[in-house]
Protein backbone atom coordinates (compact mmCIF):
# COMPACT_ATOMS: atom_id res chain seq x y z
CA UNK A 1 0.00 0.00 0.00
CA UNK A 2 1.16 3.25 -0.64
CA UNK A 3 3.00 5.01 1.63
CA UNK A 4 1.27 8.31 3.40
CA UNK A 5 1.58 10.91 5.49
CA UNK A 6 -0.37 13.88 6.74
CA UNK A 7 -0.12 17.38 6.23
CA UNK A 8 -0.16 19.07 9.84
CA UNK A 9 -2.69 21.66 10.08
CA UNK A 10 0.94 24.42 11.51
CA UNK A 11 0.93 28.35 12.40
CA UNK A 12 -1.66 30.64 9.94
CA UNK A 13 0.53 33.30 8.82
CA UNK A 14 -1.71 36.62 8.71
CA UNK A 15 -5.34 34.71 8.96
CA UNK A 16 -7.99 37.48 9.24
CA UNK A 17 -9.61 37.69 12.84
CA UNK A 18 -12.15 34.69 13.42
CA UNK A 19 -15.89 36.49 13.01
CA UNK A 20 -18.17 35.69 16.28
CA UNK A 21 -19.06 31.90 17.56
CA UNK A 22 -21.82 31.22 15.62
CA UNK A 23 -24.64 28.71 17.29
CA UNK A 24 -23.78 25.70 15.04
CA UNK A 25 -21.03 25.20 12.54
CA UNK A 26 -22.04 23.79 9.30
CA UNK A 27 -21.79 19.98 8.77
CA UNK A 28 -18.83 19.93 5.77
CA UNK A 29 -20.62 18.86 2.89
CA UNK A 30 -19.19 15.48 1.35
CA UNK A 31 -17.28 16.32 -2.02
CA UNK A 32 -17.34 14.14 -5.19
CA UNK A 33 -14.48 15.99 -7.33
CA UNK A 34 -11.49 14.82 -8.69
CA UNK A 35 -8.11 14.52 -6.59
CA UNK A 36 -6.51 12.56 -9.22
CA UNK A 37 -5.74 13.35 -12.59
CA UNK A 38 -7.68 13.69 -15.93
CA UNK A 39 -5.96 12.02 -18.87
CA UNK A 40 -4.24 12.66 -22.26
CA UNK A 41 -6.10 11.88 -25.35
CA UNK A 42 -6.18 9.07 -27.78
CA UNK A 43 -5.31 9.87 -30.82
CA UNK A 44 -8.64 11.30 -32.76
CA UNK A 45 -8.70 8.11 -35.35
CA UNK A 46 -9.27 5.73 -32.23
CA UNK A 47 -12.73 7.33 -30.71
CA UNK A 48 -13.56 3.87 -28.78
CA UNK A 49 -10.19 4.21 -27.37
CA UNK A 50 -10.84 7.90 -26.19
CA UNK A 51 -14.24 6.73 -24.86
CA UNK A 52 -12.52 3.98 -22.65
CA UNK A 53 -10.15 7.02 -21.58
CA UNK A 54 -12.98 9.39 -20.56
CA UNK A 55 -14.30 6.39 -18.73
CA UNK A 56 -11.71 5.68 -16.65
CA UNK A 57 -11.19 9.33 -15.92
CA UNK A 58 -14.56 9.30 -14.32
CA UNK A 59 -13.32 7.35 -11.76
CA UNK A 60 -9.59 8.84 -11.07
CA UNK A 61 -11.39 11.08 -8.85
CA UNK A 62 -9.96 10.71 -5.48
CA UNK A 63 -12.53 10.35 -3.01
CA UNK A 64 -13.02 13.48 -1.05
CA UNK A 65 -14.21 12.62 2.82
CA UNK A 66 -14.91 15.43 5.48
CA UNK A 67 -15.29 15.28 8.79
CA UNK A 68 -16.45 17.76 11.26
CA UNK A 69 -15.18 18.22 14.99
CA UNK A 70 -15.95 20.46 17.76
CA UNK A 71 -16.12 24.67 17.10
CA UNK A 72 -13.52 24.64 14.52
CA UNK A 73 -13.48 22.41 11.32
CA UNK A 74 -10.86 19.75 9.94
CA UNK A 75 -11.44 18.19 7.11
CA UNK A 76 -9.07 14.66 5.65
CA UNK A 77 -8.79 14.25 2.12
CA UNK A 78 -8.75 10.86 1.05
CA UNK A 79 -6.82 8.81 -1.37
CA UNK A 80 -7.59 5.42 -2.28
CA UNK A 81 -5.31 3.37 -3.89
CA UNK A 82 -5.71 2.44 -7.80
CA UNK A 83 -6.98 -0.98 -7.19
CA UNK A 84 -9.72 0.33 -4.94
CA UNK A 85 -10.85 2.37 -7.06
CA UNK A 86 -12.70 1.30 -11.07
CA UNK A 87 -10.25 1.85 -14.06
CA UNK A 88 -7.36 2.65 -11.66
CA UNK A 89 -5.79 -0.95 -11.31
CA UNK A 90 -4.21 -0.12 -15.55
CA UNK A 91 -0.89 1.00 -16.50
CA UNK A 92 0.49 4.12 -14.74
CA UNK A 93 -1.03 7.07 -16.86
CA UNK A 94 1.50 9.55 -15.25
CA UNK A 95 -0.16 10.52 -12.16
CA UNK A 96 1.87 11.63 -9.00
CA UNK A 97 1.66 10.40 -5.28
CA UNK A 98 1.26 13.29 -2.93
CA UNK A 99 1.30 12.74 0.80
CA UNK A 100 -2.31 12.01 2.42
CA UNK A 101 -3.94 15.18 2.48
CA UNK A 102 -5.70 17.27 5.18
CA UNK A 103 -7.29 20.51 5.40
CA UNK A 104 -6.36 23.11 8.22
CA UNK A 105 -8.73 23.06 11.21
CA UNK A 106 -9.96 26.68 11.82
CA UNK A 107 -10.24 28.93 14.08
CA UNK A 108 -12.75 28.40 16.88
CA UNK A 109 -15.99 29.88 15.21
CA UNK A 110 -14.54 30.60 11.65
CA UNK A 111 -16.90 29.81 9.06
CA UNK A 112 -16.35 27.66 6.35
CA UNK A 113 -15.62 28.75 2.71
CA UNK A 114 -18.62 28.87 1.00
CA UNK A 115 -20.83 28.24 3.86
CA UNK A 116 -24.22 29.76 4.13
CA UNK A 117 -22.97 32.27 6.74
CA UNK A 118 -19.46 32.92 4.57
CA UNK A 119 -20.70 33.22 0.88
CA UNK A 120 -18.06 35.18 -0.54
CA UNK A 121 -15.44 32.49 0.65
CA UNK A 122 -13.24 34.31 2.64
CA UNK A 123 -10.50 31.56 3.63
CA UNK A 124 -9.74 31.84 7.44
CA UNK A 125 -7.07 29.05 7.39
CA UNK A 126 -3.18 30.07 7.05
CA UNK A 127 -2.67 30.76 3.57
CA UNK A 128 0.31 28.71 3.88
CA UNK A 129 -1.93 25.72 4.86
CA UNK A 130 -3.71 25.83 2.13
CA UNK A 131 -0.89 25.38 -0.31
CA UNK A 132 -0.16 21.94 -2.32
CA UNK A 133 2.11 19.79 -0.82
CA UNK A 134 4.70 18.32 -3.61
CA UNK A 135 4.67 15.42 -4.65
CA UNK A 136 6.64 12.23 -3.12
CA UNK A 137 9.98 11.94 -4.46
CA UNK A 138 10.20 15.27 -5.77
CA UNK A 139 13.07 17.95 -5.11
CA UNK A 140 12.13 21.35 -3.85
CA UNK A 141 12.68 23.97 -6.56
CA UNK A 142 15.76 26.06 -5.26
CA UNK A 143 15.51 28.73 -8.22
CA UNK A 144 12.05 29.88 -6.67
CA UNK A 145 13.04 32.42 -3.50
CA UNK A 146 10.60 32.00 -0.75
CA UNK A 147 10.87 33.44 2.82
CA UNK A 148 9.27 32.23 5.90
CA UNK A 149 6.48 30.34 6.13
CA UNK A 150 6.81 29.74 2.16
CA UNK A 151 5.88 33.70 1.70
CA UNK A 152 6.77 34.81 -1.49
CA UNK A 153 7.60 38.43 -2.58
CA UNK A 154 5.27 40.26 -5.02
CA UNK A 155 8.60 41.06 -7.09
CA UNK A 156 9.39 37.24 -7.38
CA UNK A 157 6.26 36.74 -8.32
CA UNK A 158 6.00 38.98 -10.67
CA UNK A 159 9.47 37.30 -12.46
CA UNK A 160 6.77 34.74 -13.52
CA UNK A 161 5.47 37.37 -16.02
CA UNK A 162 7.14 39.71 -18.96
CA UNK A 163 9.12 42.68 -17.82
CA UNK A 164 7.32 45.25 -19.54
CA UNK A 165 4.19 44.61 -17.63
CA UNK A 166 5.23 43.93 -13.78
CA UNK A 167 4.75 47.49 -13.02
CA UNK A 168 1.69 47.97 -13.72
CA UNK A 169 0.46 44.68 -11.99
CA UNK A 170 2.67 45.43 -9.20
CA UNK A 171 0.49 48.54 -8.93
CA UNK A 172 -3.16 46.81 -9.65
CA UNK A 173 -1.97 44.81 -6.34
CA UNK A 174 -1.20 47.74 -3.93
CA UNK A 175 -4.74 49.10 -5.28
CA UNK A 176 -6.88 45.65 -5.59
CA UNK A 177 -6.40 44.44 -1.95
CA UNK A 178 -3.70 41.91 -2.60
CA UNK A 179 -2.54 41.03 1.12
CA UNK A 180 -0.18 38.04 0.93
CA UNK A 181 1.44 35.65 -2.21
CA UNK A 182 2.67 31.96 -0.69
CA UNK A 183 4.18 29.51 -2.93
CA UNK A 184 6.01 26.29 -3.48
CA UNK A 185 7.92 24.39 -6.25
CA UNK A 186 9.50 21.23 -7.20
CA UNK A 187 11.10 19.22 -10.14
CA UNK A 188 9.58 15.62 -10.20
CA UNK A 189 12.04 12.73 -11.59
CA UNK A 190 9.94 12.56 -14.87
CA UNK A 191 11.62 16.40 -15.33
CA UNK A 192 8.33 18.55 -14.88
CA UNK A 193 8.89 21.96 -12.71
CA UNK A 194 6.06 22.78 -11.43
CA UNK A 195 5.18 26.24 -9.43
CA UNK A 196 1.97 26.82 -7.28
CA UNK A 197 1.42 30.22 -5.92
CA UNK A 198 -1.78 31.24 -4.10
CA UNK A 199 -2.58 34.85 -3.88
CA UNK A 200 -4.80 36.05 -1.05
CA UNK A 201 -6.96 39.16 -1.36
CA UNK A 202 -8.71 40.91 1.03
CA UNK A 203 -12.41 39.92 -0.70
CA UNK A 204 -13.32 38.11 -3.63
CA UNK A 205 -14.34 41.18 -5.69
CA UNK A 206 -10.35 41.74 -6.05
CA UNK A 207 -9.80 38.27 -7.20
CA UNK A 208 -12.30 38.43 -9.62
CA UNK A 209 -10.27 41.88 -10.80
CA UNK A 210 -7.25 39.80 -11.10
CA UNK A 211 -6.22 39.06 -14.91
CA UNK A 212 -2.58 37.47 -14.27
CA UNK A 213 -3.99 33.86 -15.03
CA UNK A 214 -5.38 32.77 -18.49
CA UNK A 215 -5.36 33.08 -21.93
CA UNK A 216 -4.67 36.51 -21.64
CA UNK A 217 -2.09 36.30 -18.91
CA UNK A 218 1.76 37.74 -20.48
CA UNK A 219 4.42 34.97 -19.15
CA UNK A 220 8.21 35.09 -19.68
CA UNK A 221 9.47 33.47 -22.99
CA UNK A 222 5.66 32.68 -24.31
CA UNK A 223 4.14 33.97 -27.46
CA UNK A 224 0.95 32.80 -26.71
CA UNK A 225 -1.43 30.64 -24.28
CA UNK A 226 -4.70 29.29 -25.38
CA UNK A 227 -7.12 26.58 -23.84
CA UNK A 228 -6.89 23.30 -22.83
CA UNK A 229 -8.68 21.12 -24.66
CA UNK A 230 -7.78 18.05 -23.41
CA UNK A 231 -9.47 19.41 -19.90
CA UNK A 232 -12.06 21.02 -21.77
CA UNK A 233 -13.63 17.74 -23.58
CA UNK A 234 -13.02 15.60 -20.62
CA UNK A 235 -15.38 17.85 -18.32
CA UNK A 236 -18.02 18.00 -21.50
CA UNK A 237 -17.83 13.77 -21.84
CA UNK A 238 -17.69 12.89 -18.32
CA UNK A 239 -19.89 15.69 -16.55
CA UNK A 240 -16.59 16.11 -14.32
CA UNK A 241 -18.08 17.31 -11.02
CA UNK A 242 -18.29 21.20 -10.30
CA UNK A 243 -15.17 23.07 -10.88
CA UNK A 244 -16.27 26.91 -10.60
CA UNK A 245 -13.15 28.85 -10.71
CA UNK A 246 -10.92 26.39 -12.43
CA UNK A 247 -9.28 27.28 -15.90
CA UNK A 248 -6.47 24.87 -17.22
CA UNK A 249 -4.28 26.78 -20.67
CA UNK A 250 -1.41 25.26 -22.13
CA UNK A 251 1.35 27.37 -24.50
CA UNK A 252 0.39 27.86 -28.32
CA UNK A 253 2.66 26.27 -30.93
CA UNK A 254 5.96 27.37 -31.73
CA UNK A 255 6.66 26.45 -28.50
CA UNK A 256 10.43 27.06 -27.56
CA UNK A 257 12.70 24.80 -25.81
CA UNK A 258 10.06 24.47 -22.89
CA UNK A 259 6.37 23.21 -22.90
CA UNK A 260 4.13 25.14 -20.33
CA UNK A 261 0.69 24.60 -19.13
CA UNK A 262 -1.24 26.70 -17.03
CA UNK A 263 -3.79 26.29 -13.90
CA UNK A 264 -5.89 28.84 -12.68
CA UNK A 265 -7.82 28.10 -9.55
CA UNK A 266 -9.90 31.32 -8.49
CA UNK A 267 -11.86 30.32 -4.63
CA UNK A 268 -13.35 32.93 -2.63
CA UNK A 269 -10.80 35.11 -1.72
CA UNK A 270 -7.46 33.31 -2.89
CA UNK A 271 -6.24 32.92 -6.65
CA UNK A 272 -3.91 30.01 -7.09
CA UNK A 273 -1.52 30.01 -9.86
CA UNK A 274 0.08 27.12 -11.50
CA UNK A 275 2.41 26.91 -13.85
CA UNK A 276 4.20 23.48 -15.20
CA UNK A 277 7.28 23.23 -17.60
CA UNK A 278 9.96 20.39 -19.37
CA UNK A 279 11.74 20.68 -22.11
CA UNK A 280 10.17 18.43 -24.99
CA UNK A 281 6.90 17.01 -24.70
CA UNK A 282 4.51 18.20 -21.88
CA UNK A 283 1.84 15.50 -20.60
CA UNK A 284 -1.34 17.18 -19.53
CA UNK A 285 -1.85 14.43 -16.51
CA UNK A 286 0.43 16.24 -13.99
CA UNK A 287 -0.80 19.35 -14.60
CA UNK A 288 -4.60 17.94 -14.34
CA UNK A 289 -4.02 16.23 -11.48
CA UNK A 290 -2.46 19.19 -9.72
CA UNK A 291 -5.59 21.70 -10.38
CA UNK A 292 -8.06 19.36 -8.92
CA UNK A 293 -6.06 18.50 -5.56
CA UNK A 294 -5.30 22.57 -5.09
CA UNK A 295 -8.92 23.33 -5.85
CA UNK A 296 -9.72 20.84 -3.06
CA UNK A 297 -7.30 22.61 -0.68
CA UNK A 298 -9.57 25.42 -1.17
CA UNK A 299 -13.12 24.69 -1.49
Amino acid sequence: MTEQHTIGAGPAPEAPPAPPVPESVPDAQPASEAGAAVGDPAPATAPKDRRKLFAVLRWTAAVLVFGAAGSGVAYGIAQPERTDVPGLSTAADGRWTYPELAKPTLPPGAALPFAADNEDGIHYAGLTQLLLPAPLGSTPDAALKVEKDSVVAVDTFLEEYETSGRAKMKQAFADDGLRQIVGRGWTTPDGIRTRVYLLRFHASGFTDAFDGCGPDMNLNGVNRIETDAVWGRARIDQSFPDATGVSVHEEAVPVGDEKLRVGCVQSGDVQAVILQTRKGDLPTVPLHQTVILQHQLLR
